[in-house]
């Protein structure tokens, strides 16, 4: 053990002195970082942004997202004037929708609170809504050139190697060993360019499944490549069984428009906008609780199958069969701020959460079409 660099908060033991980190990072960075279109804006506004959008969300599919939001919101000013409705809009398709809330609250929050002035410190940070530790530090960092320690999962898979740490890298011991071992690398200097150098490395080099060590600036220095151990760490997490969720959706039709609802704010894909659905009772197959929406709605009548849709979240499977029905135009079904006809060409724009989208898209199919004609 060569063990821990002066003054560092870091208990835990390393191999190699912290300091020689950095250094190797920063000149593999100077020619071989990401060009990114946040690290071209100066302002702790799209650096704020795109740490909340990269919370949960890759960098490819993050730009267009960053991009679009910038030119509807190019300011924080602009944000926290908008209402909830058209921040979750710009967000919808980018999943994880809490992120959506707490950046709209975290605008709002600076903007009274600071006069639309951003807090520099972690205490000020980690204050805002979705901003945690994690998050704080790279904000600190990039937007202020202030140190600040990040562990992502880009950089927790990067440390897990460097050290060879065994074992589950979710559990409460690594978690403070690698929070230890963070705060040893991280470099009063050049803080920002730091923390986007070792993101990137876990990026672009130190992947999860096969890294390219050969191009990595701390190949001589990383425990797992001398233990031949880098393909095997980080280790597996055990799984839990994921359960299949059965629902029922109701595409109710009336003159050439469909019956959307809004999903309340909190909780799952608060926000956003789905056809009437409910889960199936055990046992069930869909057809008597697509005919409960019906009924729950003052509406009678058939029912026809429309098809199937599923789609995958973070804790569940979805399964959701699809059934068709005709309105009685002389029963007034209720329309306002929650619930609205839209046409299947209005829907194609609207923020449908990610099954309903897929239900839309099997909707207006060739094969669904032909058969509305028959």
């Amino acid at each position: 053990m060569v063990g821990n660099r002066k003054g560092a908060a870091c208990c835990a033991p390393t191999p190699f002195d912290p300091a020689a980190v950095a250094p190797l990072l920063l000149a593999w960075y100077g020619h071989r970082g990401r060009d990114l279109p946040w690290r071209r804006i100066f302002d702790p506004y799209p650096v704020w942004l795109s740490e909340i959008m990269l919370q949960q969300t890759t960098v490819a599919a993050a730009i267009p997202y960053f991009e679009r939001f910038l030119v509807r919101f190019p300011d924080l000013a602009s944000l926290a004037a908008a209402s909830l409705d058209e921040v979750i809009e710009a967000w919808a398709g980018l999943g994880y929708y809490s992120r959506a809330r707490n950046l709209h609250a975290a605008a709002r929050q600076v903007l009274a609170e600071r006069g639309g002035v951003f807090p520099d410190s972690l205490e000020g940070l980690t204050a805002l809504p979705g901003v945690g530790r994690s998050t704080a530090g790279a904000i600190r960092a990039i937007a202020f050139g202030k140190r600040g320690v990040i562990l992502d999962g880009n950089v927790r898979r990067v440390l897990v190697r460097l050290f060879a740490l065994a074992g589950d890298p979710r559990s409460s011991a690594a978690e403070k060993k690698l929070w230890q071992w963070a705060e040893a690398l991280t470099p009063r200097e050049r803080a920002g360019d730091y923390a986007q150098a070792i993101m990137d490395l876990g990026a672009t080099v130190c992947l999860p499944r096969t890294p390219i060590c050969f191009e990595c600036p701390l190949e001589r220095l990383c425990e797992a490549r001398r233990l031949g151990r880098e393909r095997e760490l980080p280790e597996s997490r055990k799984r839990a069984e994921v359960p299949t969720v059965i629902q029922a959706a109701l595409l109710l039709e009336r003159r050439g428009s469909l019956l959307v609802r809004r999903r309340p704010y909190e909780g799952l894909l608060g926000g956003l906008w789905e056809f009437p659905c409910g889960e199936a009772a055990a046992g069930e197959r869909g057809e008597e609780t697509a005919r409960r929406l019906l009924a729950d709605l003052g509406q009678e009548g058939p029912l026809s199958p429309a098809g199937e849709v599923r789609h995958a979240y973070s804790h569940f499977r979805l399964d959701l069969r699809l059934f068709r029905a005709e309105a009685m135009d002389h029963v007034r079904v209720a329309e306002g701020a929650e619930s609205r006809w839209l046409s299947t060409a209005e829907l194609a724009g609207f923020p449908l959460h990610g099954a309903h989208k897929k239900a839309l898209k099997l909707l207006s199919s060739p094969r669904n079409r032909d058969r509305e004609k028959t």
